[in-house]
């Protein structure tokens, strides 16, 4: 199911698409200004944000600035007022990937948030085939199996460390369930399971030097699985 953050002021809107947007297999929550938006955007993972421009608190060119900044992975549909091509092209520019104005009808905003899921999956399947990764200085080549920290020095990975790393790695700023990782890192003759994953998990984490208290790059979702926080380039 995809999940969207819808953000706009007027309680209405935010009512009527939430209802709207479920009949489509979308998973709505709701902000009614900037402050709510950062707050449930840093305990929850959401696949598209449909921003208004015109918030209370904030512009919603800044909010879509701060969203690429902090969330880049996560994809923003610009609500804009009709007749407003200024502030859609400057839209598009601080990085929304696609813009609705208002008025719309609410099955085009379900069109444009499936095929912005379908570019985004696109784009895993390319991932998948690609051989080097890079993030916060480390570099991770699938072809020689080789994980290099930004201190230049080859960090020794185990079949299991390889694996997990590659479906994290693909997949950055996702939140992937415990049963997911199992599927995506199961190799012929091992068993995989939750406590597996778990301590696969720790052990990369040792690796990659994440703080087990309170890890940067391999979050722990509670209740949900983990996420990879890190801009990847591959």
């Amino acid at each position: 199911m995809t999940r969207c953050l819808v953000v706009d002021d007027d309680a209405e809107i935010r009512r009527s698409l939430e209802e709207y947007l479920q009949k489509f297999s979308v998973a709505v929550s709701t902000a009614g200004d900037g402050r709510e938006m950062r707050r449930q955007m840093a305990t929850q993972v959401f696949d598209v944000v449909v921003l208004d421009l015109m918030l209370p608190d904030e512009n919603g060119l800044t909010l879509c600035q701060w969203i690429q900044q902090h969330h880049p992975s996560v994809p923003v549909i610009m609500l804009t007022a009709h007749g407003d091509p200024i502030s859609r092209v400057l839209g598009l520019e601080m990085g929304a990937d696609d813009y609705l104005a208002k008025p719309f009808e609410p099955r085009e905003l379900v069109a444009r948030i499936h095929a912005i899921r379908r570019r985004a999956r696109r784009g895993e399947n390319e991932a998948q085939t690609r051989r080097e990764f890079r993030f916060e200085g480390w570099a991770f080549d699938r072809l020689l199996r080789q994980l290099v920290s930004p201190q230049q020095v080859v960090v020794p990975l185990s079949s299991a460390e390889f694996r997990m790393l590659s479906a994290l790695v693909e997949r950055p700023g996702r939140v992937l369930s415990r049963e997911q990782l199992i599927e995506l890192t199961r190799a012929p003759g091992v068993e995989v399971n939750d406590r597996s994953v778990d301590l696969t998990i720790s052990r990369l984490r040792q690796k990659l030097g994440d703080s087990p208290k309170e890890p940067r790059l391999i979050r722990t979702m509670r209740g949900e699985g983990y996420l990879f926080d890190a801009q990847v380039q591959a």
